[in-house]
């Protein structure tokens, strides 16, 4: 597979994932983090790297309101719920 048709794949992979975590609004990113070691916020920082190195100026909060399909504020006003002492602590184990 050449690296065209490997990029283009995964370009269409991470369209889902993004679309899939809009979807799953249910997960907060905490539990994301204590899983996988990234979240939606990851995305984002992962997205304003990849324009920079393209160039291109993207600001976090705009690639934040890509990853979230809305601005983040109102993402974290609708879905985000407090995080419970047993997933700070986790969280705090990682790194």
């Amino acid at each position: 597979m050449d690296d065209k048709i490997k990029k283009e794949l995964y370009a269409e992979v991470l369209e889902i994932l993004i679309e899939h975590l809009r979807k799953r609004n249910d997960v907060q990113n905490i539990e994301l983090m204590n899983l996988s070691g990234f979240c939606r916020n990851c995305l984002s920082k992962w997205y304003v790297t990849a324009a920079e190195k393209r160039n291109l100026d993207i600001e976090y909060e705009d690639a934040r309101e890509i990853i979230y399909g809305m601005p983040y504020a109102d993402w974290k006003k609708k879905y985000q719920t407090e995080a419970t002492k047993e997933q700070l602590i986790k969280l705090n184990k990682i790194d």
